[in-house]
């Protein structure tokens, strides 16, 4: 899924929400990384409405323009939590292999062969008295 696409299914997640409450949002969710057009997200819109991830909510008339309120459907939150679900094991993966990088290069540098104690340091576990930099804490 692409990263928009998950953006706005996660923006709809919280209610329904009007195109420019979807920018703002997305804006927001991403802290500012992810800035959508409204070509960009109508275009989204028609694409997740046609896979019956999102549906028309109402319509509301403001300021003489009509203001168009979608919603996530069923089928489109089932989507968005096998995406985060998916997102959550990947970053997990990357979070495991950077801490026995971390360990592992911190081992190195100090001569330790075991390792037990600075790898418990590294995650989590009770101090052994030495950091990432071989001080003491």
């Amino acid at each position: 899924m692409q990263e928009p696409t998950f953006l706005i299914l996660t923006a709809l997640a919280a209610g329904p929400q009007h195109g420019y409450g979807m920018i703002t949002d997305v804006r927001e969710i991403s802290a500012g990384r992810v800035v959508l057009r409204a070509g960009t997200l109508y275009a989204a819109l028609d694409r997740l409405q046609a896979e019956g991830l999102i549906e028309g909510d109402r319509e509301e008339v403001v300021d003489g323009r009509v203001r168009r309120y979608y919603r996530l459907t069923d089928s489109g939150g089932a989507r968005l939590a096998a995406e985060a679900e998916r997102l959550r094991r990947h970053a997990e993966a990357a979070s495991t292999r950077l801490r026995a990088r971390l360990a592992g290069g911190a081992l190195f540098r100090h001569g330790i062969t075991g390792g037990a104690p600075l790898l418990r340091d590294l995650t989590g576990g009770a101090p052994s008295g030495r950091g990432l930099a071989g001080g003491t804490a």
